[in-house]
């Protein structure tokens, strides 16, 4: 038994939910996402809950069913509330600013270094060395960060 799969997770209003033929799509405040479920895994919408159910009790169904369940519930936080990582930029005069939606970074080098903007995810400059990425989709945002 997978004890993350058995949890149901909890849905709230702002957020609107599809299931469709092992399509799963999620739409919020922040954005909309959605990803192939397999056909192993099946998903049961209720009132104010979402229930992820296995076909068969194989080691690979098992441990599907637990990161699908913990990948759906990613989504559905993340179009409600965007995700974020705080970076620091550390070291003796290196600093960063926003120009425009890329990132310039001073770091060193002879030159600075640009890292361009990702779809879906927005930059926050604090101070001359803070970071802050923020995103709906959580896998992105951890590895833009």
């Amino acid at each position: 038994m997978s004890k993350i799969g058995e949890k149901p997770i909890v849905l709230s209003s702002a957020v609107n939910l599809t299931i469709e033929s092992g399509k799963f799509s999620v739409k919020g405040p922040q954005g909309e996402m959605s990803f192939d479920v397999p056909k192993e895994i099946t998903l049961i919408k209720e009132e104010k809950n979402l229930i992820i159910k296995r076909n068969n009790n194989e080691k690979k169904v098992r441990s599907l069913h637990g990161l699908f369940r913990q990948l759906i519930s990613n989504a559905i936080s993340g179009v409600e509330k965007p995700w974020e990582k705080k970076l620091e930029v550390v070291g003796t005069g290196y600093t960063v600013k926003l120009q425009g939606e890329d990132l310039v970074f001073k770091i060193g080098y002879s030159h600075l270094v640009t890292f361009k903007k990702q779809p879906g995810i927005k930059y926050q400059v604090e101070g001359n060395n803070k970071v802050t990425v923020a995103g709906y989709d959580k896998q992105l945002v951890g590895q833009v960060a």
